[in-house]
């Protein structure tokens, strides 16, 4: 071993300084189930002026897509930069007892990071499942009038297959939906406290809880948690990446006793605003240390906005949370994909600026590996376009095809202002419903819509233009096979698309 001299010294610590890299600090938040039109610049009338001030500094996506319509589907996407359908997960979400949906094998954002010396945490809702250790008997609960589910787990063990597991250095977790149980935190993969009572944060959700846990007290956790992350990376040399998915304002619909009655049309616009205080507390915290022009942060949420907030009283107060699009939550129409998307670095991208490019949250990846100068590899963040170039002012092809999907498992496919959505209805939760759709033997079993045209999707324009139809259903049987979507060998998929019989019959392609 050599010796170690100043001068050898003095070269390790470049050497160790140029491993850790120097690319900008990254900052992904993830609001959850906040439509497109409950940001007050798209016309929301809950004030969030930390996103108002977002978009003032930064660049603001007014055609930015969801991968999928619902919540664990599209942290899947975010963080692998791959369609949410390649996974074993074809329809639907996982439960706060379910198994990890990412593999061992898959690359995950922070971990891709690490290789150029990225210290990264992944602060608030996980909701991609958790390898928790089973009792030999089953406990009982402490209190409560059900036991619920949840009662079977040995908290006292480590999760396997969480994010410290699959690439994060930490993490500070709640582990579903705050409406699952279990009602409980972890720390790097373990349980800060042992639950021993039963609760519901949702009607009929009964499971074991923390005695002293609240819905309302998460956001103020989460910030507290975020803060001390960046003023720890802020002493620390090298970039850091915190990923930041928060529980609001998804059910239950919580805001702080500090945020109750401040927006003046109900609870969900209080908490939508305390969602954006969260946004100001990150960005005070990165003011307070000199680093905001170091940071590349994006903004964005799970899905639209769901039918749990009230919508039709919230539009009657003229507060339009998906906008004026068609849908919510769970559906393949615009509303349940169409999201807010905002992204600001100081010196890099012009403040006040506006990209009607159309993106999917899958492009976070590429996007970030571009702003630290590295490559993926060929089986890495394979639905994934930099949009770096667009955010720098430069000119940029426009993205090809992009993949929907909704909760049931429907996909869509857009290419330029053509939406194919193969289904007869919404996919989701609003009307026309799958069950009642595919019964219904006057609806067209696909819908056609001209977005350039006609953004709310009113008008079906199957019948007369058949071979738009047909290229567009080609297009996505195409991307199925190759598994992926973006230049490269091809790639495998989890498991096979359970398309309908009737739609294999329209599109022999698409089996």
């Amino acid at each position: 071993m050599l010796p170690k001299t100043p001068l050898l010294a003095l070269l390790l610590a470049a050497a160790s300084v140029a491993a850790r890299g120097a690319g900008p600090n990254i900052v992904v938040i993830l609001a959850d189930d906040m439509g497109v039109g409950d940001v007050s610049h798209n016309g929301g009338k809950a004030p969030t002026p930390n996103l108002d001030r977002l978009a003032k500094e930064g660049m603001r996506f007014t055609d930015a897509h969801t991968s999928s319509s619902v919540c664990t589907p599209t942290r899947y996407a975010l963080l692998t930069g791959r369609y949410n359908w390649r996974s074993p997960l074809k329809k639907g979400v996982l439960g706060g007892n379910s198994p990890s949906l990412i593999s061992h094998g898959e690359t995950i954002l922070p971990k891709f990071l690490a290789a150029s010396g990225y210290h990264s945490m992944v602060v608030g809702k996980w909701h991609l499942g958790l390898g928790w250790s089973k009792l030999d008997k089953p406990a009982e609960a402490v209190t409560g009038p059900t036991k619920g589910v949840g009662w079977s787990i040995d908290y006292t063990k480590r999760v396997k297959g969480g994010p410290v597991d699959l690439g994060f250095d930490e993490d500070f977790l709640f582990p579903a939906s705050l409406d699952m149980a279990p009602y409980v935190y972890l720390r790097d993969d373990k349980v800060i406290e042992v639950p021993t009572v039963t609760k519901n944060f949702h009607p009929g959700r009964f499971g074991p809880a923390v005695k002293d846990m609240e819905p309302d007290q998460c956001l103020g956790d989460f910030a507290r948690e975020a803060r001390a992350f960046i003023k720890r990376e802020a002493a620390r040399e090298g970039p850091f990446f915190l990923y930041l998915p928060l529980t609001s304002p998804h059910t239950p619909i919580a805001p702080s006793k500090a945020w109750t009655g401040k927006s003046g049309i109900g609870k969900y616009g209080d908490f939508v605003m305390e969602t954006d205080w969260v946004v100001g507390e990150v960005m005070a915290e990165l003011d307070s240390h000199g680093i905001a022009g170091d940071t590349l942060l994006f903004f964005t949420t799970d899905n639209g906005c769901s039918p749990s907030a009230g919508i039709p009283a919230l539009e009657k107060q003229g507060h339009f949370p998906c906008g004026k699009l068609r849908g919510h939550k769970a559906d393949i129409y615009e509303g349940g994909h169409r999201v807010p998307f905002l992204v600001r670095w100081p010196g890099k991208i012009a403040g006040g600026t506006t990209s009607p490019r159309t993106i999917c949250q899958t492009d976070i990846f590429v996007t970030c590996a571009d702003a630290v100068e590295r490559s993926v590899d060929a089986a890495t963040a394979v639905d994934s376009v930099s949009i770096l170039p667009t955010l720098r002012g430069e000119e940029q092809e426009e993205r090809g095809a992009t993949v929907h999907h909704s909760i049931n498992g429907s996909f869509a496919i857009r290419k330029g202002p053509w939406k194919l959505c193969l289904c007869p209805g919404s996919g989701g939760w609003s009307d026309p419903k799958p069950e009642v759709a595919w019964k219904d033997a006057k609806l067209p079993r696909v819908q056609l819509f001209h977005l350039g045209d006609d953004p709310a999707e009113t008008t079906n324009l199957q019948a007369t233009h058949p071979g738009k139809v047909k290229e567009l259903a080609a297009e996505l049987g195409r991307l199925i096979r190759q598994g992926r979507s973006t230049p490269g060998p091809r790639q495998e998929n989890h498991g096979k698309i359970p398309f309908r019989p009737e739609l294999i019959e329209l599109f022999p392609g698409l089996d």
